[in-house]
């Protein structure tokens, strides 16, 4: 009698459990659905890049001897004309001052000849090999003015010194390097861009903003100025497959360097682009799926093609149009040929709530 009693008291409860989840069952299998947006967008494409001076150069011994003198130090920065390195002039100055002599020699005899030339003392003939003298006697002085300039290295332009090669005191050959020297108030960034985009790039090229390029810095901050590809070079790398490019970068705080790395960041236009968010798909074998709601509102499966992504965005290049029915949410709890109720989303305000919205 008594378990009767509990029985009876406990089934208005189960009853009332069970209508409850019938009604949460009911209440979940009422899915979220959108439609793709077609809209004229744009993304982002990256490529690793090389860091290059506009100038970059060696500086070297232009002939042998001591080192005398280092008038500069490693990574300061120099101006043009600069007096940067001596080298022990001694056989140099000897040479000239014989040459100076010389020459002042040659320049009196001249004008002693000319003189009784003009007198009609000695014949034009005469004279003129006088002056021939002369003359040779300047261009030996200026040869050996040429050849003292040689022991003075100058900048010969505005930049940076890199690191010393040699040390005050040592023995010099012809040729030995010094050191380098480069003018990064300007940087040619070069990066390597694939066929396919390189004919993308080429097609769209009268559109000048996509000349324009961003560069992300080896600690993934952007670069505070934008950067201008200005050419392209002439072959393809038969190896990879890839042309290069070249952006030219202002760089007036001198942050950074040659020889640097990063990349580059090329925004692409797209005219009348499919968007969905990224939740609305799933892989299968590395493809993307997504679950359209067909006939009967029953589910199908179709395969997508992505051409491009962005922060909870991708791109869709083919396999549904801006008038299918895509199922939002709840993707794991169905399968293919699942009749469902949906609540359709407006597009533009499920993109809207996106982290990144479609522009």
């Amino acid at each position: 009698m008594k378990t009767y009693k509990f029985l009876l008291c406990i089934l208005p409860f189960l009853i009332f459990t069970n209508c409850t989840k019938k009604k949460e069952k009911e209440k979940e299998d009422v899915y979220e659905v959108t439609s793709p947006l077609r809209k004229d967008t744009s993304t982002t494409r990256e490529y690793v890049c090389q860091i290059k001076a506009i100038q970059h150069i060696e500086l070297r011994a232009l002939d042998r001897g001591y080192l005398q003198h280092v008038y500069v130090d490693e990574g300061k920065f120099v101006k043009k004309g600069t007096l940067m390195f001596q080298i022990l002039p001694i056989k140099y100055q000897a040479e000239l001052e014989k040459a100076k002599a010389e020459a002042n020699y040659a320049q009196i005899e001249y004008q002693n000849s000319k003189l009784l030339a003009d007198s009609n003392v000695i014949s034009p003939n005469q004279l003129a090999l006088v002056r021939a003298k002369y003359e040779k006697a300047k261009a030996e002085l200026r040869l050996a003015e040429v050849y003292m300039s040689f022991t003075r290295i100058t900048a010969p332009f505005d930049g940076l010194i890199d690191r010393f090669q040699v040390r005050l005191g040592s023995l010099l050959d012809d040729g030995d390097l010094l050191t380098t020297l480069s003018d990064i108030s300007e940087l040619w960034v070069y990066f390597n861009v694939p066929e396919a985009e390189y004919l993308d790039y080429k097609q769209g090229e009268k559109d000048n903003s996509r000349r324009k390029v961003k560069l992300k810095m080896a600690n993934h901050q952007m670069y505070d100025y934008d950067g201008v590809i200005k050419t392209i070079e002439a072959d393809f790398n038969n190896m990879t497959g890839n042309i290069a490019f070249r952006a030219t970068f202002p760089n007036p705080d001198a942050l950074l360097r040659h020889g640097e790395t990063g990349n580059v960041i090329v925004t692409v236009p797209l005219k009348k682009a499919i968007l969905i968010p990224q939740k609305a798909t799933f892989e299968v074998l590395d493809q993307k799926f997504v679950f359209v709601v067909g006939k009967d509102d029953k589910l199908e499966a179709r395969r997508i093609t992505v051409s491009g992504e962005m922060p909870d965005i991708y791109i869709v290049a083919n396999g549904i149009n801006e008038n299918d029915k895509v199922l939002l949410e709840g993707l794991r709890k169905v399968k293919e040929g699942d009749k469902i109720k949906y609540d359709f989303k407006d597009p533009k305000t499920v993109m809207s709530k996106l982290k990144l919205h479609a522009e």
